[in-house]
């Protein structure tokens, strides 16, 4: 690899603003705020909106949308405006 022309990857922890949830790993962001860790350093963080700890899809609070019901809750509010395909 040629030298100078790649960034410097460091550890860095990522926090779950949703629920708290922190984990320390190796990236190349630019912060300028700092944590310290549970090893009692000093490291870069970076706030995330969501993550695995706090998205439905992983902790099992997902909900299945009814699409066909709500087609026909929006149709019988609101009519059919176009006629009918053959």
């Amino acid at each position: 690899m040629r030298s100078g022309i790649h960034p410097t990857s460091r550890p860095v922890v990522f926090r779950d603003r949703a629920s708290g949830f922190q984990l320390l790993t190796r990236s190349t962001i630019d912060t300028r705020q700092t944590v310290e860790w549970e090893d009692g350093a000093t490291y870069p963080v970076v706030d995330v909106e969501i993550s695995s700890a706090s998205h439905p899809f992983y902790t099992g609070t997902s909900r299945v949308l009814d699409t066909a019901g709500r087609v026909e809750r929006f149709e019988r509010r609101y009519g059919r405006t176009a006629p009918p395909r053959h």
